[in-house]
């Protein structure tokens, strides 16, 4: 009944088709290692609906009630810009006229203190002192000049003083609209 002839038989599984064997075997292996090394530090506690862990099961890590507490932090207050302006006071402060610029104000006692003054720019900064009323500016310029100022606020954002340059210049400084 075989009809089949002898070059039409299936042939058998050669030994080339062998060699494929230990490579499925050492893939798989380093799967399973690769596996086992990166779920090694993982368990599984099994916990009721409630969020509870079942009974004998150690509670090292149990919720101490069914709902979160949310802090939520206020944002930091934005810093302000306030204008500041100086005017002479002195015969070696006449000639370079008025002086505007601004101080940004960060709300905790400090500012940054910045104008420019006969072509030269200053920037610095102003720190309040004695309950928060009186402070100090310095600011240096960009040749090498320098003020040194003492302001008293009256609010927030108003205030008075003086400033004394380092060439001598004395200006009564305005601090707010």
């Amino acid at each position: 009944m075989n009809s089949l002839k002898a070059h039409d038989q299936i042939a058998p599984v050669t030994s080339a088709a062998q060699p494929r064997r230990p490579f499925v075997r050492l893939a798989r292996a380093l799967a399973v290692g690769a596996a086992i090394s990166v779920l090694g530090g993982c368990y599984v506690v099994p916990m009721q609906a409630d969020g509870r862990p079942y009974p004998g099961v150690p509670a090292y890590a149990a919720p101490t009630s069914s709902y979160s507490t949310t802090v939520v932090m206020p944002a930091p207050a934005a810093p302000s810009v306030v204008p500041v302006r100086m005017y002479p006071s002195n015969d070696t402060a006449a000639p370079t006229g008025a002086v505007a610029g601004s101080v940004t104000s960060y709300t905790s006692g400090r500012a940054d203190f910045q104008f420019i003054r006969a072509g030269e720019s200053f920037a610095g900064e102003a720190t309040r002192y004695g309950g928060q009323k009186n402070g100090v500016a310095n600011a240096a310029g960009t040749r090498g000049g320098y003020a040194n100022c003492q302001y008293s606020m009256n609010n927030s954002t108003q205030g008075t003083g003086t400033c004394k340059f380092s060439d001598g210049s004395m200006y009564t400084l305005h601090v707010g609209q």
